[in-house]
Formats: structure tokens, C-alpha cells, sequence
């Protein structure tokens, strides 16, 4: 299994990728072709620069011939069908290590690009059809965060000419370059995103921006104290959207790195992001994927059992990745049941306020834990009552297990007035036959 590694010790932006990307043996020329094909006017270059005693390959955007500005010095306008302007200060038109506190102008010039235009812009590229799925999935993470900021559908969300165009290239580019790494997962480390203010038409805010703050929920952030805005809306946006996950550096066998260069270069900080490529080192991880999970528990010994059935439902409707019980023998001799429950991370806050709400317990216990997942997905076979979906896991590529969907054989089951097990084992008999 190949991973990739992006660390973000000194935040991320697009730029920043794309020139890990190249450092790290991406074609500069794919970049340059898809800049190209395109068709917005824009050019793309490369050039090695030294930050803080790192060498690195740096970018930059022409748009009509026109070198982009600084990002500090950059803006894009976001504005909706009532008139209201939203000269927001970041942002994806913004390169990273702009120092802080810092004024962003707003731009004289009112034309926009919605995320109607660059979804047909990303569409007619002359790119491949996973590049486009990916670019669109950033910009629509991007336009998310900035229609909740403002409280506005993210269809209204129109991002300025020359942000937009910047960003649309560093997104699309991106999109092509992660695809030619030919990694199986990219993992990214704790973002460190700066410190300090950032001056905006609406006032002064603190760093990280709004829009990283939307765009990174759930990750893990830090700041090392550097007065800069080190994560940008579009590098928050690139990272959510390819990022498998976060997490320290992997188990593997590394091949190669590449550094991509900021904007500033800051005393004793190396304005840099690294990506590293290499192959997974424990044949474990090179055959299955690693999650965290939230383990809940609570020992039971005075709830009726009707309720016990319901609040397992309850639970599994909310979003419990699996509730199951076990017997236990508690203080003073009294039979009780253990409750687990299985969650996401971010659903355990959600799922201990239930248990607490339907059950008799006092406490509730917590624990992270990391489990290994096959691939899975989806398939559904036709049988002679109706349709039933199968389940099917696999390893590296190969089937290992494949199971009717429960439910889709129970209710054909009722409402067809046949065998259960009959229909589960024609939905089998469907699949191994296609």
C-alpha cells in the first residue's frame, strides 16, 4: 500500500501543495497542461527558493500575463442575489505565511465566479474524470464553509475574478497532481495555523480565519506562535477533501520527499510543507485501512429490558457504528448488562447524551480506540421477490466476505409471505452467479 504524508508544521495553501507535488516527482508539465486546458487565462510557474536553510520549489500564477499578488495583499468578494458584499480577507486567492495582522483590500472589480461556473468550468477541462470529481468536491467544501460563515446557500457564494482564478488553479492542479502521486491514501499531520489578527471589511478577526475554522473541524490544529496566517481557505479545503486522515507519522518505507515553498520566509521557521511518499511497512496496514473510533460502556443492572431493546435502537438510528450488550455480574451479587457502543468520534458527545437520557446509568465511559477495516461496498442483485442488497468486503483487491443486507431480506420476507433464510439465500445465490 503506497501513503503519502503531508506535514503542515508551517500551515498549508495551494501553492504550497503543488510545489510538494513537483518536488516530490509530479510532471511539472501535467500542471502546466492543465493550467492550459483550463482555457481561463492563466499560466502557472515553478522556481526553487530557499526558506530558512530548506530548498524548495515555489509557484505562481499569471493571469494575463500578470504575476497574482502577494496574498496578504489579495482578496476575494463574496456576494449573493440581495446585493450584500462579503470583501472577506482570506482566502482562497491568499498564498500562506501572510504575516499578521494584515489589511486586505477589497477589489474594485465585481464580476465573479459562482459554483454553477466553476463546476462547468472543472467539467469542460481537459482533465481526467477522478480529477474533476476531486476539484469539484474541494471548491464545494470551499463555497460550504464560506455559505456558513455568512449564512447563505452555498450557491450564492461567488468567489472574485482573480481569487477565483487563482484558486481554480491551485485546486485543479491539486486534483491532477494528487492523482499522479498514485497513492492509495494520503495522511496528514496536526496543521500548525499560525497566531495573530487578521483586518477584514467586517472587522478584526483572529487567526485561523473563519473559513479554516469551517473547513477544519475535526482536525487537529495548533499554533507554534508565529504571528502569521499560516493555513489558507483553499489549503483547509484541499486537505478536508483528500486528507483519509490525521494522524503522526506512519509506519513505512520511504522513497521520496518533496518540499513546497511559502510565500515568506520566516527567521528560524522554514516556510515549507513536505510531502513524503513510501510504502506502508507492516503488512497489516498494507491490506487494511486504520480508523479511530470511540468505545461508550455502561453497566446496567436496574433498567427494564424493554427499554434496553429500544435504546439500542435509538442509538444505532442516531449514528452508533454497533450497540450490543453482555452479561455481567455486578456489586452485590446483581445480574446487569455491559452496554457498548461502538460511534464516529465527533457522534460520541451525541450518543452519551442518549445514554444518559434513556437509561438508568450515572456515568458513562470513554475510550479511543484504532481498528482496522476491510474495503467494503455495495451491490445489489435481483431475486425472484425483489431487490436485496449485498455487502461485500475485500482485501488488496479480493472478495473475503459478501452478506445479504439484513433488512432488504426481512421485509421481503413479510411482505411476500416466504422464508426468511430462503430469501437471504437467493440474494447469495444472485451474487455469486453475476
Amino acid at each position: 500500500m503506497r501513503l503519502a504524508y503531508l506535514e503542515c508544521f508551517s500551515g498549508i495553501s495551494g501553492d504550497m501543495f503543488l510545489g510538494a507535488l513537483v518536488d516530490a516527482g509530479v510532471s511539472a508539465k501535467l500542471f502546466e497542461e492543465a493550467v492550459a486546458a483550463l482555457s481561463i487565462g492563466a499560466r502557472i510557474e515553478f522556481s526553487r527558493v530557499n526558506r530558512s536553510g530548506i530548498t524548495a520549489t515555489k509557484v505562481d500564477v499569471y493571469l494575463q500575463g500578470e504575476k497574482d499578488r502577494p496574498r496578504e495583499k489579495d482578496t476575494h468578494d463574496h456576494h449573493h442575489e440581495h446585493g450584500h458584499r462579503h470583501d472577506h480577507a482570506h482566502e482562497a486567492s491568499s498564498r500562506a505565511g501572510a504575516p499578521a495582522p494584515h489589511q486586505h483590500e477589497p477589489h474594485q472589480h465585481e464580476h465573479g465566479r459562482g459554483l454553477k461556473e466553476i463546476r462547468e468550468l472543472i467539467a469542460n477541462a481537459g482533465i481526467s474524470a477522478a480529477a474533476k470529481t476531486t476539484a469539484t468536491a474541494i471548491f464545494e467544501n470551499l463555497g460550504a464553509a464560506e455559505a456558513r460563515i455568512h449564512g447563505i446557500d452555498s450557491e450564492k457564494v461567488h468567489f472574485h475574478e482573480v481569487g477565483a482564478v487563482d484558486a481554480i488553479v491551485d485546486i485543479v492542479c491539486a486534483a491532477v497532481g494528487f492523482e499522479a502521486l498514485g497513492v492509495d491514501e494520503l495522511i496528514c499531520s496536526p496543521l500548525n495555523v499560525g497566531s495573530g489578527t487578521v483586518e477584514c471589511a467586517h472587522g478584526t478577526f483572529p487567526v485561523p480565519a473563519p473559513a479554516v475554522v469551517e473547513l477544519l473541524r475535526g482536525a487537529p490544529v495548533y499554533s507554534s506562535g508565529i504571528q502569521a496566517e499560516l493555513v489558507t481557505p483553499t489549503g483547509a479545503a484541499i486537505v478536508k477533501t483528500i486528507a483519509a486522515r490525521f494522524a503522526e507519522f506512519p509506519k513505512m518505507k520511504m522513497e521520496k520527499t518533496g518540499y513546497g515553498a511559502g510565500t515568506h520566509d520566516f527567521h528560524g521557521q522554514p516556510n515549507v510543507a513536505r510531502l513524503t511518499i513510501g510504502e506502508a511497512a507492516t503488512k497489516l496496514a498494507a491490506k487494511t485501512a486504520q480508523e479511530s473510533i470511540s468505545v461508550l460502556e455502561a453497566n446496567l443492572d436496574d433498567l427494564n429490558p424493554q427499554v434496553f431493546g429500544y435504546v439500542m435502537d435509538r442509538l444505532l438510528e442516531e449514528g452508533a457504528l454497533d450497540v450490543f450488550g453482555m452479561p455481567v455480574q455486578m456489586k452485590k451479587n446483581r445480574p446487569g448488562t455491559l452496554l457498548t457502543v461502538l460511534s464516529k468520534p465527533e457522534d460520541a458527545a451525541k450518543l452519551i447524551a442518549i445514554l444518559f437520557a434513556e437509561t438508568t446509568t450515572l456515568g458513562v465511559r470513554r475510550r479511543e480506540e484504532q481498528r482496522q477495516v476491510l474495503a467494503r461496498k455495495w451491490v445489489t442483485v435481483p431475486t425472484q421477490w425483489g431487490e436485496v442488497r449485498m455487502k461485500i468486503a475485500s482485501m488488496n483487491g479480493t472478495v473475503t466476505n459478501y452478506a445479504p443486507e439484513y433488512e432488504d431480506c426481512r421485509k421481503i420476507a413479510a411482505e411476500k409471505h416466504v422464508p426468511l433464510k430462503s430469501v437471504m439465500q437467493e440474494a447469495v445465490q444472485k451474487y455469486l452467479n453475476l
